[in-house]
Formats: structure tokens, sequence, C-alpha cells
């Protein structure tokens, strides 16, 4: 390449990321010289638009809840601030939620569940867009809970929250997180649907034991789970714990048991 080539190589790549600077955070970094403002604001407003729709998409109840100024003005933050690690569009929402841990502080008209709302929100999209598929080779999709070994759908996302998540709307805004935290599970069934379900201590532990199962069957993890209880009758346990696993087994949670 001519000497010549080279600087108008250079050139245009410092173009480029003036542009690039520009669209990012317009009212900071200048717009590149010789651009008449009419049609890079075509740009601005379509870079802009773009991702704030995909945003508000995502966190429909976050978007809902926030005012349109302060959320406008947290978009652009996020615009200019975030250094992405993706380009994939599906993957956005993470990077929101990953600019929310760990660059958005000190914001007082901020909720504090914001971050666990918009982490839930996103469990959602991740389900829905996981691409495992829910294999049932070696699941005795018939078989006892109780005398088997419980396989678990490996499309599911349990997760323990400050805040009872599921309930958040514009009519219910909880200034203070409850006594007791919440367990909530996002699932994917056979058929492709997204589902929820809101556990109790005892069904967020009987998830978790069965996560890091192999070869114990499903009333030895309940006599495990009543024995860490210290439940003093434990066929109640056993009993209650059963129905759970039915209940599970029935929204696809549970697929069966080993074959």
């Amino acid at each position: 390449m001519t000497t010549s080539n080279s600087n108008k190589a250079e050139n245009f790549k410092d173009v480029q990321y003036a542009f690039t600077r520009h669209m990012r955070d317009p009212e900071s970094n200048p717009a590149p010289e010789g651009i008449e403002d009419r049609r890079i604001g075509v740009y601005r407003e379509l870079v802009y638009n773009n991702i704030e729709g995909f945003i508000a998409n995502s966190f429909p109840v976050l978007r809902k809840i926030t005012a349109d100024e302060q959320w406008h003005d947290m978009l652009r933050d996020y615009v200019s601030r975030h250094q992405a690690h993706t380009p994939l569009f599906p993957r956005m929402p993470l990077e929101f939620i990953q600019y929310l841990e760990d660059e958005r502080h000190g914001h007082p008209e901020d909720p504090d569940f914001m971050l666990e709302l918009a982490s839930y929100e996103w469990a959602e999209i991740a389900v829905s867009l996981d691409t495992r598929e829910i294999e049932l080779d070696g699941v005795d999709v018939e078989g006892d809970l109780l005398t088997g070994v419980p396989v678990l759908n490996p499309v599911i996302m349990p997760h323990t929250y400050q805040y009872p998540v599921h309930q958040i709307s514009p009519d219910n805004l909880p200034d203070a997180p409850p006594e007791l935290p919440t367990y909530l599970l996002v699932y994917r069934r056979k058929d492709d649907e997204v589902g929820f379900l809101e556990l109790n201590p005892v069904s967020a532990r009987l998830i978790e034991c069965i996560q890091s199962n192999v070869d114990k069957t499903g009333l030895q993890l309940l006599e495990g789970i009543a024995k860490e209880l210290d439940h003093p009758d434990p066929q109640v346990v056993i009993n209650g714990g059963h129905e759970i696993m039915q209940d599970m087994h029935s929204k696809d949670i549970l697929l069966g048991v080993i074959s």
C-alpha cells in the first residue's frame, strides 16, 4: 500500500471512530466534520431507538415501573458507557444486566430491587433461547419418583431473590425486602413453553439436591431433607415432597427417573 493510500485508510478509520463515538454519546463527542447534522441525526436516532426498544421489550416490567425521563437517562448512559462483549443482539439483555451490576452505582432514584427484577426477566429470555434439547433417552417418564432416581429437566434456572420479583408491577413496588427470601424456578417445557414456579424452602432444597444427585432415589433425597430439617415426623416431609415432585413432573421440571 502506498503512503497516500495508507493515509487515506487511517483518515477513514479516524472518521469511523469519530462516528461511533458520536453515536454512543453525541453530547460529549462531536460528529465527524463535513456531515450535515440532519443526516447524521437519522443515524443517531436509529442506533439509540433500536437499542432502547430492544431493552424495553426484554425487560417489560422494569420499563413499566420506570418513569420515561429516568428510563431514557439510564439507557443513554448504558449506550455511552458500557463496552459490550458480544455483537449478538439476543445477548444484549445480559449485557444490560452486567451494566446494572457493575457500572450503575449511586443512583438514588433506582429501586433496590432493580437488578433482581432485571435478572428475573432475563432468566425467562435465557431459558427460551437455550439451544439444548430436552432429551428423554435413558429416562423412564412414567417411573416411580420415590423408588427411582429423579431426572431433572436441564433447561431450568432456579434462583433465590430478596424481593418477590415475580409480583412487582406499577401497583406493587416494595420499599424493602420481606423477612423471607423468594425462591423461583424458571423452566422450559417439552413443548417449548416457558413457565415459572414459586418454590418453598423444601422444594428449593429438593431441586438443589436433585441437581447434584446421581444415584439416590427420590425417597432417599426426601429422607435426607427431613433429617436436615430435624422434622419430628419425617413422613410428613416425604409425603409433601412426593406431591411436589409429582407437580414438577406434570410441568416437565422433572422428566421422570433413570431407566
